[in-house]
């Protein structure tokens, strides 16, 4: 049985059938490749205008004079290696405690099937429901009791207790070939060891979604490491910027946040494909 489409493939066929449909198709995807990308192109060359030429209206597509110091002033002036540096380190480190902490988790809960570890996955599920807005002074006061205000720790932990990971996880380590996990039970592993051997290099999808998920978190986050971080010193890129554009021109400002911004799209465009294969990973059991 052949398949109904829009288009029937006897008009495709035709030299003008041919012709219509790929001007279609065309000129959708340059729309769509147009919407997408010219915000980023106005952005890009939004720093190298003159403050002048950046207010002025109505605004001019292409810079009137090309000045690359917008790039090298945010560089400078706004100390932009040093909170890069800051927002690595608490990103880095948000990513790994969820790695390490979300997986063993998950693997418990999937594979170990401990006692009430139901009632456990459904009080660790409930947490999505309460909003992130009511968990911010209960964490603040326990993270100042704790002493841990201008740390990294006070990124890290917190980060931890991530419930849609760990669902995320849970989910793909239950739909896992049982067989394989009873084979390498009968060669003697045990359960650390089929973790480590059998079921991380299997789980390679999900686990490069759960990264991009903690690591995209931690770097866009504002509210949280504005509460945590009082020395300036220890800021991340996301609230410097905030915090050190009162007097710093409009160009320098946009470029400052093109930089901030380039870290985040390379990993993107690196790892798309892990993306997308972790997105279905989940979709059918393996």
């Amino acid at each position: 049985m052949t398949t109904r489409t829009l288009v029937s493939p006897a008009t495709l066929a035709r030299p003008r059938g041919k012709a219509v449909y790929w001007s279609v198709f065309t000129g959708t995807v340059l729309l769509f490749t147009l919407a997408f990308l010219f915000p980023v192109y106005w952005m890009v060359t939004g720093a190298m205008k003159s403050p002048d030429e950046v207010a002025r209206t109505p605004p001019t597509v292409v810079p009137e004079q090309w000045h690359i110091s917008g790039y090298t002033d945010a560089w400078e002036l706004m100390q932009l290696p040093r909170h890069l540096w800051n927002t690595v380190v608490q990103a880095s480190g948000a990513w790994l405690f969820q790695i390490v902490f979300c997986t063993a988790a998950a693997y418990a809960l999937s594979r170990l099937r401990p006692v009430f570890g139901k009632v456990v996955l459904a009080g660790i599920l409930a947490t999505l429901m309460v909003p992130a807005q009511a968990l911010v002074v209960p964490k603040y006061l326990t993270v100042a009791d704790l002493g841990l205000l201008n740390d990294p720790l006070a990124i890290w932990l917190p980060a931890v207790a991530n419930a849609f990971n760990l669902y995320l996880l849970k989910r793909f380590f239950d739909q896992l070939p049982r067989d394989v996990l009873e084979a390498a039970e009968i060669d003697g592993a045990g359960k650390l060891r089929t973790l480590w051997s059998i079921v991380l290099p299997m789980s390679r999808p999900v686990l490069g979604v759960v990264s991009i998920f903690a690591l995209v978190a931690v770097w866009q986050d504002f509210l949280w490491p504005l509460m945590v971080f009082s020395d300036t010193e220890q800021q991340p890129i996301s609230v410097a910027l905030v915090q050190l554009s009162q007097n710093i021109p409009l160009t320098v400002l946009i470029a400052a946040m093109v930089i901030a911004s380039i870290p985040m799209v390379a990993m993107f465009l690196v790892f798309q494909r892990h993306i997308i294969a972790g997105i279905g990973a989940g979709s059918t059991k393996g």
